[in-house]
């Protein structure tokens, strides 16, 4: 089958997949949330992409305390399906999906997408802080491993289905199909890009996007007022990229670091694992109660769930920058005990909030200060633009985030001052990376060892790393084997050339020896047991060409000869092929 007609059809059958995926755990998410949070909690949260009148009827909870009950509850179930049935299904899924491509072959356990989705519904649904493209990307990719075993494709190409599934998986339940095409290829690196994955997506993306908007709508995620740009407006917006970088950072910090404590925690004291993610929902129910009591319920609902329907009403402008400043903070401390603790969800969504609701309070703040310069009309556009420059620095996918935010806003006049405040949010973030599973390149990722071996082996000529033959002992066809013995006693090689006026005519290997009565080495010829016609390469054939020959020979070493008369002009070891490629690889 050709490459087109084969990722054509491959294509297709992830993009069915994913769509119908995304569905079914967008409906399980919705269900969970009604007998959870509405039901349970008593908690109707903002619609999202809801128009102004309705997304400001929201219901909040009668009585908190139910809020922290159900919190708490959600965190208990997801922690008994998840470490009772497949633990790798902790966490933010995305993660475990790439390293799935970069180090498991793109293997992924069947049970893996059932348990993810099962327990993310649940973690999100009953207001655990997580976001929903984190399950749908390991639901996809998942899907995508096991057609590729029943189709009994091998490592390469199941690992670019992995790729795919994550980027049509969240591309689907985005609504956002050519960011989640580029996410395909972006998301597995710091610097790199699977470009191979990309056009295979391209097909995958636009079907699985189909499919979910045929049963959930074709609206955008998010409805955003038109927003005009000047050319100074460009400075503001790098100093919103300076904020986001840093607010990132912390993101990352403070997700990780929760982890590593909970986890050590967990490990000191012996408890069980599938209580730990029942700590993290507790202690985050426990903030946002505190907020709800002390400080301003919006402050704390906000950080509640995927927080999607909050972030509508900062794009209208419908929150003050205190309440926006504090959602913000706090959702980045409850989605580290959400996830960190081993619930199930994503951190991209929890990321875009972040980044939204830091962009939109510091976009009023700077209207307050620069009115003249920055009108409130402008705000949304700052909400928007950290979404966008938050996650795209921490995540080290800035082109699909920058695409896919303004697939999901509809509006893609945000994208040249994105470019300027992403920019800044990369540089400052440096390696840092929300996804620890990324590797740097494909140099580094172990999916692609054997490749670039490959490719430094193709690309070094025998001549390079050969041993010349004024350094290299022959010895006569008619010496005697013991000859040849003491000889490659002294150069500490078990095979020899054998020469004739400085003409290759045979190669003798010392271990022949084995098989002579000690008696007969004296007397025997060498031209009697060498090799008459042994494997040669030239000086310029390949490496990966002389370690084939030397595998495939069952030999030690390989002279290197020019002309059809057979002139030795060096030898060739397997060690010196592997000295050689161990300095390239360091």
């Amino acid at each position: 089958m050709g490459y087109i007609r084969k990722w054509t059809l491959i294509g297709i059958i992830i993009g069915v997949i994913s769509g119908f995926g995304a569905v079914i755990f967008y409906e399980m998410l919705r269900f969970s949330t009604k007998y959870f949070l509405e039901k349970g909690a008593g908690f109707i949260p903002p619609g999202e992409g809801a128009p102004l009148p309705e997304a400001l009827n929201w219901v909040p909870p009668e009585n908190p305390y139910r809020l922290l009950l159900v919190i708490t509850l959600g965190g208990i179930l997801s922690g008994l399906i998840v470490y009772t049935f497949a633990p790798e299904a902790e966490g933010h899924g995305t993660d475990a999906a790439i390293r799935a491509f970069h180090r498991e072959n793109g293997k992924i356990r069947a049970r893996i997408p059932i348990v993810k989705a099962i327990a993310s519904a649940i973690t999100i649904g009953s207001g655990g802080s997580a976001g929903r493209e984190g399950p749908t990307a390991q639901i996809s990719a998942g899907l995508g491993s096991l057609i590729a075993d029943a189709l009994k494709l091998g490592p390469e190409d199941r690992r670019l289905m992995v790729a795919i599934g994550i980027g049509t998986g969240i591309g689907s339940i985005f609504k956002a199909p050519l960011g989640g095409a580029l996410l395909a290829g972006e998301i597995l690196y710091k610097r790199d890009i699977e470009t191979e994955a990309i056009i295979p997506a391209l097909i995958a993306s636009p079907i699985g996007y189909l499919i979910f908007c045929s049963f959930e709508g074709y609206d955008p995620m998010f409805i955003m007022p038109h927003v005009y740009f000047r050319p100074i407006h460009l400075l503001f917006f790098l100093l919103l990229g300076v904020v986001e970088g840093v607010v990132g950072l912390a993101y990352i910090y403070s997700f990780y670091r929760t982890r590593d404590i909970f986890s050590e925690f967990f490990e000191r004291t012996g408890l069980p694992q599938h209580v730990k993610p029942a700590f993290g929902a507790f202690l985050s129910g426990l903030l946002v109660l505190a907020l709800i009591k002390w400080v301003n319920p919006l402050a704390g609902l906000g950080a509640v769930g995927t927080g999607y329907g909050f972030l509508q009403l900062a794009i209208y402008n419908a929150i003050p920058w205190k309440i926006l400043l504090l959602i913000g903070i706090l959702k980045i401390v409850t989605t580290s005990l959400t996830i960190g603790s081993g619930g199930s969800g994503g951190v991209f969504a929890p990321g875009l909030v972040i980044g939204g609701m830091i962009g939109g309070a510091t976009g009023i703040l700077l209207h307050s200060a620069f009115p003249s310069v920055i009108p409130l009309s402008l705000v949304p556009a700052f909400v928007a633009i950290g979404m966008v420059s938050l996650f795209g620095g921490i995540s080290k996918a800035p082109i699909a985030n920058m695409v896919m935010v303004s697939e999901m806003t509809n509006n893609y006049h945000f994208l040249v001052p994105a470019m300027a405040a992403v920019f800044v949010s990369y540089l400052l973030t440096g390696d840092n990376t929300i996804y620890e599973e990324q590797v740097g390149s494909k140099t580094e990722s172990p999916a692609h060892a054997h490749e670039i071996l490959s490719l430094i082996m193709r690309s070094i000529k025998v001549r390079e790393i050969m041993r010349s033959a004024e350094d290299v002992l022959t010895i006569s066809p008619m010496d005697s084997l013991m000859e040849a013995l003491q000889l490659s006693i002294k150069t500490h090689y078990r095979c020899l050339p054998v020469t004739e006026n400085g003409r290759l005519v045979g190669l003798i290997h010392t271990e022949i020896a084995r098989d002579i009565p000690v008696e007969e080495w004296d007397r025997i010829p060498i031209r009697d047991v060498m090799i008459k016609d042994p494997p040669v390469v030239h000086p310029n054939d390949s490496l990966s060409t002389a370690l084939l020959k030397i595998t495939r020979s069952g030999i030690c070493c390989i002279p290197v000869v020019e002309g059809e008369d057979m002139t030795l002009v060096g030898i060739i070891t397997k060690d010196d092929i592997i000295r050689r490629l161990s300095s390239e690889v360091s």
